[in-house]
């Protein structure tokens, strides 16, 4: 976090522009991360899931810091906000472009839709887990429920939010360009690399054996089933977004993929279709490698690299038209590990301050491997599912019921 200040205090002093568009493309990187840990908390209460109870936690954690930690690391963009994006410089009287996304690209509309984003983020975020401790502190159903009400209306407000978001803040950069698709794909890529981030830290939590007697192996297998999952959805979302782009071929839609084709960006483009597309697909296409630490760690490592490139292929191209900006690759790096070391930092805080997995939540018994033996109106007693439990009776081994 130091060093990481050191450089982006000297990109800022020497090189405002730049400073401002490295700040961006890091704060969408993490932001991405908080968001994806958001959905998967949201998804745990909306499917009534049990193996990743044991899990849920430390995403909890991540979410938590969408507010305010991404608020301040916000700010930068905020105070810059008239040199990161064109539009803000621009007549809307004479640009009709502009004048038909009146009036959300506005000044005043940019400042009012990003909180009402932060609002959103931090009301389900901050609802989620406090009720997520009060579960262990209690053990009743109520705030079990009470998690499955936020979950409900929070998957609507997170779509509308975080389509908002991408939009203001990334495909703003450009705001002749249309594209009906733009939140899902931010959404997916965002979730993609969440996964993999969420893999080693439940890989390293066990390793220390925090989470080792809550675990099951299957909670590994069903990570990598879901990162490869997302690896082929946000395939199909880029694939899908170049195809009705360049199908319909007007010029309004495919400038932005014609100035992403100039110089070296035509090589940082190949790049992600072979690297965030093929490498991963194929890495993960064996059931068995999704249970190797030594295949899978790398693999989560090279998803985070994809993850940076191919928010550098949305956002760079602004500044620098001609080609990827090796020579201030400096700069970029100096943010991100600045925002990485402080996130890391509140992360560790958040982390200590409450039990390391919900320590009363109805299903842990299943996330732990054992039979569940009782169905209940909230675990939903999967008796079916007892394939492998630890100590299920022996007629409900083997998939025998």
């Amino acid at each position: 976090m130091g060093a990481g200040g050191l450089l982006a205090l000297i990109g800022l002093a020497f090189a405002r522009v730049q400073f401002a568009y490295a700040w961006l493309l890091s704060f969408m990187f993490f932001l991405r991360l908080g968001l994806g840990a958001l959905f998967l908390v949201i998804a745990h209460h909306l499917f009534d899931a049990g193996w990743s109870v044991a899990t849920r936690r430390f995403c909890e954690h991540i979410a938590k810091m969408l507010f305010p930690e991404m608020l301040l690391l916000f700010l930068p963009i905020a105070l810059l906000a008239r040199t990161i994006y064109p539009w803000m410089n621009k007549n809307p009287q004479l640009d009709r472009a502009l004048a038909a996304k009146q009036p959300l690209f506005t000044m005043p509309m940019f400042y009012v839709a990003s909180a009402l984003c932060f609002l959103v983020w931090w009301l389900l975020s901050n609802r989620l887990r406090y009720w997520s401790l009060k579960q262990d502190e209690t053990g009743e159903a109520r705030p079990t429920y009470r998690m499955r009400f936020y979950s409900g209306i929070g998957i609507i407000l997170y779509a509308l939010s975080l389509t908002l978001g991408a939009i203001l803040w990334m495909k703003s950069l450009e705001y002749q360009w249309f594209s009906t698709m733009y939140g899902v794909y931010y959404f997916a890529g965002g979730v993609w690399a969440t996964l993999a981030t969420v893999y080693v830290i439940t890989m390293i939590l066990d390793r220390q054996g925090v989470l080792t007697e809550v675990l099951h192996e299957h909670q590994y297998y069903f990570i990598g089933s879901l990162l490869f999952a997302f690896t082929v959805f946000f395939a199909y979302i880029t694939f899908a977004q170049y195809f009705i782009i360049w199908n319909g071929n007007m010029p309004e839609e495919t400038f932005w993929y014609v100035v992403r084709e100039k110089g070296t960006w035509w090589w940082v483009g190949l790049a992600i279709i072979f690297g965030h597309f093929f490498i991963p697909f194929l890495g993960l296409l064996r059931i068995d490698v999704k249970l190797v630490f030594s295949w899978m760690v790398p693999l989560c490592a090279w998803a985070w690299l994809m993850h940076w490139a191919d928010l550098s292929f949305n956002v760079m191209p602004i500044p620098y038209p001609n080609g990827f900006p090796w020579q201030w690759l400096w700069l970029s790096a100096g943010c991100g590990a600045f925002m990485m070391g402080f996130l890391s930092w509140r992360f560790l805080k958040l982390y200590a301050s409450s039990p390391p997995y919900p320590i009363k939540d109805p299903r842990l018994l299943e996330a732990m491997g054992f039979y569940h033996p009782v169905p209940t109106q909230i675990s939903g007693g999967e008796l079916d599912h007892a394939d492998d439990m630890r100590d299920a009776p022996p007629q409900f081994r083997g998939g025998n019921r």
